[in-house]
């Protein structure tokens, strides 16, 4: 999943590359997990304008997203 930031500006372009998923197993949790940020950072970008808070919770957003997927990489392993 690729989110289109075409016309953005380049701050949001560049965090959006981020939330893609694809690589990442099919069905696997970790899959679920980033696929469920990747969702809510498209339908953000889709629905805000550009902005500096835009960003900044797109980056929490990647941060959070983060966690989840390795918490999600620990339950598989069952660690």
């Amino acid at each position: 999943m690729t989110i289109d930031t075409t016309g953005r500006h380049p701050s949001t372009q560049q965090i959006a590359r981020w939330f893609d998923y694809g690589h990442l197993p099919a069905e696997s949790l970790a899959r679920k997990a980033s696929a469920t940020c990747g969702e809510t950072a498209r339908k953000m970008i889709e629905n805000l304008p550009d902005s500096p808070e835009l960003v900044a919770g797109l980056r929490k957003l990647l941060e959070a997203k983060d966690c989840l997927v390795r918490a999600a990489i620990a339950a598989a392993e069952g660690t």
